[in-house]
Order: structure tokens, then sequence, then C-alpha cells
């Protein structure tokens, strides 16, 4: 089931997408990101919805994924 980030308490919100962030690993790249800077980045890519929020009732759980793996997973 898809969630509204809207929906969501700010603080519930923000540290769903801090703990996204530092689930996703450490970057390699030419510059550091800090983790504020990501969480900013993740938080754009929600309002464009190219990140949704998904609640599974099977685990329980809550997690953010891309809107394109959520459409590979339905097919």
């Amino acid at each position: 089931m898809l969630i509204p980030y809207q929906d969501l308490d700010a603080d519930t919100l923000h540290n769903l997408i801090e703990h996204f962030v530092l689930r996703e690993g450490t970057d390699y790249g030419e510059q550091e990101v800090s983790l504020a800077e990501k969480t900013v980045q993740v938080f754009t890519l929600l309002k464009r919805g190219s990140i949704v929020i998904l609640y599974s009732e099977l685990s329980e759980s809550v997690t953010l994924i891309r809107k394109e793996q959520l459409s590979q997973q339905q097919q």
C-alpha cells in the first residue's frame, strides 16, 4: 500500500528518509554529500513522485522505493 508523504508527521517523515539514506550506503563519487543534503535530495524526489513510501502489510514495515522499482515488482 502506498502512503502519501503528506500523511506522515514531519518528524516521522524525516526519520524515515534518514533511515533510507543511511541504508543506501556510502557514496564514492567525486564529492562527499552530507546526510542533511542527501535527506533534502530524497525529500525532493518524494515531492516529485520519483520515490514513494510503501507499507508492506505482510512484513508490517515501511520503506521508500523508487517508483520504477515498484512498477517492476508489480509486473
